[in-house]
Formats: structure tokens, C-alpha cells, sequence
């Protein structure tokens, strides 16, 4: 009597079946059966064919089927800006370019858009399944949703205002009612995403696992990515990134940790008690030159650490052959061993191991019984793939991970449908999402080039100008014996309000034509009674417009606006970022006064300029934000001049980068 075959929805039948199950089995021929959204069984094909019988049956000899990719870690919106800016530091990368051009132009149909390019392009690369950090993200989800692929989709929260959030409680409203709407969709977990210990003061991780703990859905942050968070939070926290986390309980929720390139034995042992998951995203720490992240240690100690691209803007593709190739290679050269994370390893990586820092192992990353249908076909009868081995068992991983393409993807499952078949792709509108991104780029590029025609714009794009334009009268005057000076300040016409002693530090930046006016960059650090430097330092960002003549009765001044703020950046960032034609250092120390005089209140400063050896000057000075006042201003500070007994006839019309 012939036993009845069981009904199933589908089989794909005849191919090389890589499951990346547990004994790392591979049927060929194979054939996988589904029905609805599930796979039911995996085997040879015979076997399958004599106990299945299915509506639709697909031959795929010839081809492989492997588990879809996982891209462990992206933000997909910024495929609208890959390509925007390149070679640059981290620093000047982030916050010259990506945060500035987020501030004009991110916002719900940005990221829909951008998610469905990078949809698209994933897709057609073999990744069914993403973990995603960005704004507006339940934008993202849809859109994600709508391409029909897998996501883990992170609601960004930081302490900075976003494109979508006035504050960080905003932040974290967004994710709750994001979380609660979208908890149990098909293809979407929603989770938070509390950007990095640095941008997250305590309260914000705190909340951010809260509520990550509460529903019980991931929580995916930026770890240690770079060398300078490590050393800036031991620093501010006397420990490193991984137990100051720990400290704000943000491993008590289920973590997928981004980057963790400067991490030590002790924080990955940290990380493995708490069942952390690791992206690596070799691609963009080479690029970024954020340094090579220690995977091998952290593989060695248990830690489950899948592959991500990072963003578009940082890779600058999405495709996760590509990266799971680097991350072999990387791996074999950062530990001076070929036989370091071979190539099945690397690819177990980009599928099971990925789905299982994703904390959704469970449900995809590998061809098992009762996992959802997550499947992507490759043909390796290519070109670049000839020939093909058959001895070693494990030569099927080693062509798939050294030699196949994301071009060599023909078709792609999700959830039991179809994507992507025979490189047709059914479910992103490419024509017309390209069209849009491309003009949503010629808006970026015209912003963009509108703001590198001004210091001062692209000052405001940072986010450093925090006062508005002041305008500033002053005089120098060369002197021999500045304790003649301080003595006729003593004059009773003359009220001290204050005195500071400074070491100051600056460093001027010039600019081409036209572009007049010059940055300057200070450090001051407090001096003592005695001159001595104290721990007391101040940094300050100033932007000078060009000096004017304003000639008062017996002297000429200078007048100019300014634009005042404090200096968050190093001079190394400002050099970057604004490329300055060329660059000037002046070390002086300097005594201030803040005196009224005539109802008027005024700075009189006595610079000794040590480097270079200038001499001795005084300087009174006085800010103003109306030029019809700076001309008042103008006869005082004359009559203040000759009280403090200075020669006029040693005015200097220049300022110190000029003397220079």
C-alpha cells in the first residue's frame, strides 16, 4: 500500500541545500519544503520528493540555497546619503556632514525612501533580514514591511535634539508607541536604540533598558567604536565604555551591540554573561579607521557576533557577501593566522549567528523545520565561481565566501514569499525610488554648496554659534614696562570690576578669497597670582569679520563683528572640516581687567606674546552690537588710553596673526 504524501504549499527542489544547522549539513541534491510562511522540512531531494507533494514545485538544479543573509547592523535611510562625503575623519565626518545635512532634511519620506533603495539593494544582494537604528523608524518599518523583508527596527534616542525628537523624552515616547503598535508584526520587532554611552547620559540608558525590559524587545546600541570614546570615558568615568554600561543597566535587557572594535578581554567575558549580542561592521571601521574589532577573541569566548555594513554613507553598499568576505580576511590579518575564522565560520556569521545576536535565532538564519522560510538562491556557475570543487565538504562555504558576488543571487524569500526571482525584483518599485533619490541628492548638493561658501554657515551647520553677531572696538599699543600700566589703573576715574590672569593659546584659521573673515581657537588656561597654570581651562571658538577704520581724535581703532561660542572641537576638527587656506599660532600670556570708565564698562589686557616673541602690548576693548555705540566707544577708549599713560604714536592697526 502506498503511503500518502503530506500537502505542503511549496518545494524547492533539486538544489545544493546549505542549512547552517547545528551539524552544518548540506544535501545535494536537496529540496526544502514550506507552507505558508514556515519551512516544514529540509533533506535530500528524493527523500523530500517521496514524502511531500506540493501546488507549486520549483526546480533549482544547479543552484544553492543558502539561509538569507543578516545584516547584523545599518541605518538604510542613509543610502540617500552614500557618497556625500568621504575620507574624513569620524569626527568630521559625523558631525560636519551626516548630522548638519540630517538637521535640513530628514524626515518621514526621507527615511521611507531610503529605506526602500536599501531594501532593494539588499535584497538583491541576498539579505533577508536587517537591524536597523535611525530616525522616524516606524517609517522605516513600514517601508521594510512594505519590501517584505525582515527587520529588527531601532528607534533612536539620544540626548541631542533629532530630526524627530525636541529631547530624548521625546525620543523615548516615540519608541514606546513605535514598540507598542508594531510588537507582534510578521516581519517587524521594534526596539530602541539608545545611540552610544556618549550621546546617552545615565538616565537616558536607564530608561532606554526600562523599556526595552518592559516589552521585552531588543535594545541596539554603539559600543566602543572608537579609540577616543574608550579614553573619553575613562576619563569622565574612571572605567571603560562596557562596565559603565553595565553599571546603567543596560545589559539587563537583550543587547545588540554595534562596533565594540576597542574592548578588552574583560568587558567581552562581561558581554557573554549577559548573552550580548556583537555586530561586526569590518567595512566601516576600516573606512573610518576606527580600528579592527577583536573577533576572534570574542568568537573564542562564546559571544554570538553576526556582520553588518553599517550605513550606506559609511560603507558605501549594503551587500553582505561583500562583507561577510572582509570579515574572513580581516580576521586572518589582524591575527597574523590563515586558519583563523574560516570561511564556514564567516558564514555562519552572516546567517544563524547574526539571527541570534539579533536575539531572533530562533525564527531565522538557518533552513531548519519550523523556521520561517528565509531563503536566498545563488548560482555559482558564474564566471568568477569556475571551477567548483567537490572533495572537500567544506568548499562549498569557501566558494560562497571568497568567490561568490551578491550579483550571483537570482532569487530571495521571506516569510514563505518571494522577493526576488530570477533577478526580478517584485516588491520595491526601483525606477521610481532611484528617481526620487536622486533628486532628494541634488537638494542635499545644492545645500551643501550654498554653506561651503561661508565660514559662518557652516559654523551654524555644526551647531557651534550660540550667540548672535557682536561688534567689538579695540586699540594696541606697543609698551616697554607694563607696571607703569598697572599703576595708573589705580586712577580714581577708573573702577576695577575684575582681574584674570590667562595663558592663551590660539590658533587663527584664514581663508581664500572671498571669504574675509578668520576662525580662532583658543585655549585659556587660568594662571595663578604667582603666573603659574592652573587646572582651570576654558575653550573658545570666535569668528572675526575683517577690521574697519573707525578714527577717533587721536587714535585708530578697529572695529569688526564677531560670532562667539564655545570651542567643542579640536583645532585638528576645524582644520578638517573647514579647510582653511592658512594657519597661524600665537602663545601670549595675558593679564585682563574689566574697568568701568565713565559709566562704560571696558577690557584693558596686557599681552606678553611668548611665541612668537612679539613684545609687549596693551589692549582696551569693547563689545558692543550697534556700530552707532562703537563710535561712542571709540573718544573713551582714547581717553582711557592716555590715562593708562600709553604713547599713541605706537598704535598697531594689526592684530597678532598679522604681526606674524
Amino acid at each position: 500500500m502506498t503511503k500518502s504524501k503530506t500537502q505542503v504549499d511549496r518545494i524547492l527542489a533539486n538544489a545544493t541545500v546549505i542549512t547552517m544547522d547545528a551539524q552544518w549539513q548540506i544535501f545535494s541534491p536537496g529540496a526544502v519544503a514550506i507552507t505558508g510562511t514556515t519551512i516544514v522540512a529540509v533533506g535530500p531531494a528524493a527523500e523530500i520528493g517521496a514524502t511531500y507533494q506540493a501546488e507549486s514545485t520549483q526546480d533549482f538544479s544547479g543552484k544553492t540555497l543558502i539561509p538569507g543573509l543578516v545584516n547584523a547592523h545599518t541605518h538604510v535611510p542613509m543610502t540617500l546619503l552614500r557618497g556625500l562625503a568621504d575620507d574624513l575623519r569620524l569626527d568630521v565626518w559625523l558631525l560636519g556632514y551626516m548630522m548638519p545635512v540630517e538637521r535640513a532634511f530628514v524626515n518621514p519620506e526621507f527615511c521611507r525612501i531610503g529605506t526602500l533603495l536599501a531594501c532593494a539593494e539588499m535584497i538583491r544582494s541576498g539579505v533577508t533580514c536587517f537591524a536597523d537604528m535611525y530616525y522616524f523608524e516606524e517609517d522605516v518599518a513600514a517601508a521594510a514591511a512594505e519590501a517584505g523583508m525582515r527587520a529588527l527596527c531601532s528607534q533612536t534616542v539620544m540626548k541631542f535634539p533629532t530630526p524627530d525628537s525636541a529631547s530624548w523624552e521625546d525620543g523615548l515616547a516615540l519608541a514606546r508607541s513605535f514598540i507598542e503598535r508594531w510588537k507582534n508584526h510578521e516581519l517587524i520587532l521594534p526596539s530602541v536604540g539608545p545611540h552610544a554611552p556618549y550621546t546617552c547620559p545615565p538616565e537616558v540608558l536607564q530608561a532606554c533598558s526600562a523599556l526595552a525590559c518592559e516589552f521585552d524587545v531588543p535594545l541596539h546600541i554603539h559600543i566602543a567604536e572608537t579609540a577616543r570614546e574608550v579614553t573619553e570615558n575613562r576619563a569622565l568615568h574612571n572605567m571603560p565604555v562596557v562596565p559603565w554600561a553595565k553599571k546603567q543597566n543596560v545589559f539587563e535587557a537583550k543587547v545588540l551591540a554595534a562596533h565594540c572594535v576597542h574592548i578588552d578581554a574583560g568587558e567581552i567575558r562581561t558581554m557573554h554573561n549577559h548573552r550580548v549580542g556583537i555586530a561586526h561592521n569590518p567595512t566601516s571601521n576600516l573606512k573610518l579607521a576606527s580600528g579592527i574589532a577583536p573577533v576572534v577573541e570574542m568568537l573564542n569566548a562564546g559571544l554570538n557576533v553576526g556582520i553588518g555594513t553599517d550605513g550606506p554613507a559609511s560603507n558605501n553598499d549594503l551587500d553582505m557577501l561583500e562583507e561577510t568576505r572582509l570579515a574572513a580576511l580581516l580576521a586572518k590579518t589582524a591575527n597574523n593566522d590563515p586558519t583563523v575564522l574560516p570561511a564556514r565560520q564567516a558564514l555562519a556569521m552572516a546567517t544563524i549567528m547574526g539571527a541570534r545576536a539579533l536575539h531572533i535565532g530562533d525564527i531565522t538564519g538557518s533552513l531548519e523545520p519550523g523556521k520561517r522560510a528565509d531563503i536566498s538562491v545563488l548560482e555559482l556557475n558564474t564566471l568568477h565561481n569556475t571551477p567548483g570543487f567537490k572533495r572537500d565538504k567544506d568548499a562549498i562555504y569557501a566558494q560562497i565566501v571568497y568567490a561568490a558576488k551578491g550579483s550571483d543571487i537570482c532569487d530571495v524569500m521571506v516569510n514563505g514569499k518571494w522577493l526576488l526571482q530570477a533577478r526580478n525584483l517584485l516588491t520595491v518599485d526601483e525606477a521610481a525610488v532611484t528617481a526620487r533619490a536622486s533628486e532628494i541628492a541634488r537638494d542635499i548638493d545644492n545645500f551643501l554648496i550654498e554653506r561651503e561658501q561661508s565660514v559662518l554657515l557652516k559654523l551654524l551647520a555644526i551647531g557651534d554659534i550660540q550667540q548672535q553677531e557682536s561688534f567689538e572696538v579695540q586699540v594696541k599699543v606697543r609698551i616697554s614696562d607694563p607696571q607703569l600700566v598697572i599703576h595708573a589703573l589705580r586712577n580714581s576715574a577708573i573702577t576695577i570690576l575684575r582681574h584674570v590672569r590667562y595663558r592663551q593659546y590660539d590658533t587663527y584659521f584664514a581663508f581664500a578669497p572671498p571669504e574675509s573673515d578668520r576662525l580662532r581657537v583658543r585655549e585659556d588656561v587660568a594662571l595663578s597670582d604667582t603666573g603659574e597654570p592652573t587646572t582651570q581651562i576654558r575653550y573658545r571658538l570666535t569668528l572675526i569679520g575683517p577690521a574697519g577704520g573707525r578714527h577717533a581724535p587721536a587714535s585708530a581703532l578697529l572695529s569688526r563683528s564677531r560670532y562667539i561660542a564655545p570651542s567643542n572641537h579640536t583645532p585638528r576638527f576645524y582644520r578638517e572640516y573647514f579647510k582653511p587656506a592658512a594657519e597661524t599660532h600665537v602663545q601670549k600670556d595675558r593679564q585682563r581687567w574689566q574697568v568701568a570708565f565713565r559709566g562704560v564698562q571696558f577690557y584693558v589686557n596686557i599681552d606678553e606674546v611668548r611665541d612668537p616673541e612679539l613684545g609687549l602690548f596693551l589692549e582696551v576693548k569693547s563689545r558692543t552690537w550697534s556700530r552707532r555705540d562703537a563710535d561712542d566707544k571709540a573718544s573713551l577708549i582714547d581717553e582711557l588710553l592716555q590715562l593708562l599713560g600709553a604713547d599713541l604714536n605706537q598704535t598697531v592697526r594689526e592684530d597678532f596673526p598679522d604681526l606674524v
